[in-house]
């Protein structure tokens, strides 16, 4: 007897957890999506997920209906505000206390503020705020995730853990000084500063990101204070 197309075999044979490939792959689209700077075509999100447009077509109806996706009136998807119910109950305490702070730390230096948390083993972009000043700037998403091993908001996470003997030389600097400074480590070109934000249920840390060689000695204070800001109203 021939299994069904969401069979978890399938799943599995195709080196994934066992699991729905029907879920896997509506989740997928959705990730694509978050990731896209604009509305896609059926077309686009079909190349960009490496599935058949039937498939994609399906999967987009069904996202619609739950108003996890929406559609313009040129057939291009983006994601839905179904997501922001999904997502008014994850951390509001934190939300709540961090917007403001980390919105004055993104106009006082003039670049992308973010806080991340720890999601298994994952940094896991919790919040974005950009300053108010117009200009070219490095920007941010929710929901970006890379390992807590690399990167400053990783390694800002990793030195909230017990002290390892396999520990990146970046975290054993941070539990140090009480910042971790990257570049280039999740993305080219790339520099990060992070501070650990105290107190969370969960590894949490405040960071900014920019590209080019930015020097500022100040930086590391200004993102260590605003996170100890954050801590105290925790």
């Amino acid at each position: 007897m021939t299994a069904p197309a969401d069979s978890t075999s399938e799943a599995t044979s195709r080196g994934k957890p066992s699991g729905s490939q029907t879920l896997d792959r509506g989740l997928s689209l959705l990730e694509v999506l978050a990731a896209a700077p604009r509305p896609l075509t059926i077309a686009q999100v079909a190349e960009a997920a490496g599935l058949h447009r039937s498939i994609v077509y399906r999967l987009l109806r069904t996202l619609e209906e739950h108003r996890l996706v929406s559609r313009d009136d040129s057939d291009r998807f983006r994601l839905g505000y179904g997501l922001v119910a999904l997502t008014r109950t994850l951390d509001p305490d934190l939300r709540a206390i961090a917007t403001p702070h980390l919105r004055a730390l993104a106009d006082e230096v003039d670049l992308t503020a973010f806080l991340v948390v720890e999601e298994r083993a994952q940094c896991v972009t919790l919040m974005v705020a950009e300053p108010t000043t117009p200009g070219t700037m490095f920007t941010h998403r929710v929901g970006t995730v890379h390992p807590i091993d690399r990167g400053a908001p990783g390694l800002a996470l990793l030195a909230q853990h017990a002290p390892a003997s396999d520990d990146p030389e970046g975290a054993v600097r941070c539990r140090r000084r009480g910042w971790a400074q990257t570049n280039g480590e999740v993305l080219d070109g790339v520099q990060a500063i992070a501070a650990p934000l105290l107190g969370h249920h969960v590894p949490a840390a405040v960071a900014v990101s920019y590209v080019g060689d930015n020097t500022r000695p100040d930086l590391a204070d200004q993102v260590v204070q605003c996170a100890q800001r954050i801590a105290r109203r925790l």
